[in-house]
């Protein structure tokens, strides 16, 4: 498959993609996902390129085939390592690689990467360059709108204009600033305001950019609606991971105009059964796999059964798909009994 193939490709699943979630988004939440849809754009947790480089650390890259459409995060600021890294990407089986120039935490501002780069442009620029020499590899941006005390009506213009000129196309915008110093990175997630208004103003200004607007969307409803403002995607992060059939098991129908890939939740739980076996098989335990899935049947009945029980179970080295399937089927006795009292309760 061409690059020019490939770009087109991934520029299609961005339309609604799960954002790089670190200690959440590894290579067994990405194959929960993808057996919820088929279309979104997947990213991995962001991995340094000092640690492909120089910690050997390639392993942080697999991944199971099935997991793609898939992109790499990659954190850093040195233009020689990220091009290496983007090299060792491409070689580990993807098509893109995205810049974080957006995560606030200490220890990325230590190594002078992710949000503290919206103050050297110059630097963005010199990786961006360098990251793109490597043949086969699309390279992309997610950013914030501005950092402390800049104003992002004129720094995130011209962050988009540098962006453009090194021939980079594609920009995930996360709508808030963020405060390198008095916020945590939690807080940075909730805290500063969002400005969708100035993302849309951008998508205007910047036609030929393809624009992501990320931050704050809690629903396929809020995505539709951000689409219809002439974004070109939305990338979710947190509710996707806590409520995922509520954004992703209908994405490819609501969103991509696609045949969605499960019916019901409980199919979506069933499908999960292989990738937990070959998992098990493998000598994972239960706990990894499942410790994505807590959030599967929330606000169904058997949502805090369903919880318990996976946690319950996460705490048992011997648990196996024997257990998996147990649980499941106290959740599905306890949705059907629920079906069954609703009739009920609406003739009282």
């Amino acid at each position: 498959m061409n690059a020019v193939t490939n770009a087109a490709m991934l520029d299609q699943a961005a339309r609604l993609s799960v954002a790089p979630m670190m200690a959440w988004t590894d290579s067994l939440c990405r194959q929960f996902h993808r057996t919820l849809t088929r279309k979104s754009l997947l990213y991995t947790e962001m991995v340094t390129a000092a640690a492909l480089v120089h910690g050997n650390a390639t392993h942080l890259l697999d991944h199971d085939p099935a997991e793609h459409p898939l992109a790499v995060q990659l954190g850093g600021s040195d233009p020689h390592l990220l091009k290496q890294a983007a090299r060792i990407c491409r070689d580990a089986g993807y098509a893109e690689v995205n810049l974080n120039v957006g995560c606030p935490s200490d220890r990325v501002q230590s190594g002078a990467f992710g949000a503290v780069l919206m103050k050297s442009p110059d630097v963005v620029r010199a990786c961006l360059e360098a990251m793109q020499d490597v043949d086969g590899i699309i390279v992309t941006v997610k950013c914030r709108i501005g950092v402390d005390d800049q104003s992002p009506q004129d720094v995130l213009p011209a962050f988009l204009d540098m962006v453009r000129d090194t021939g980079v196309h594609r920009v995930a915008v996360h709508a808030r600033k963020a405060w390198l110093q008095g916020l945590s990175p939690k807080e940075n997630r909730d805290i500063p305001p969002l400005d969708y208004p100035l993302v849309f103003a951008m998508k205007q200004a910047f036609p030929s950019l393809h624009i992501s607007l990320n931050g704050g969307v809690c629903d396929l409803k809020d995505a539709a609606h951000h689409l219809g403002q002439g974004l070109d995607g939305v990338m979710i992060g947190r509710a996707a991971y806590h409520d995922p059939a509520q954004i992703l098991l209908t994405a490819d129908g609501d969103i991509f105009g696609a045949e969605n890939p499960h019916v019901s939740v409980l199919d979506a739980a069933v499908a999960m059964e292989p990738v937990l076996a070959a998992h098990l098989e493998r000598g994972g335990r239960m706990h990894q796999l499942t410790r994505h899935m807590l959030g599967l049947f929330a606000g169904l009945p058997g949502a805090r059964h369903w919880r318990r029980r996976l946690s319950e179970a996460g705490a048992d080295p011997n648990a196996d798909l024997g257990s998996y399937r147990m649980i499941l089927a106290e959740v599905r006795q306890r949705m059907s009994q629920a079906d069954t009292a609703e009739p009920q309760r609406k003739a009282v």
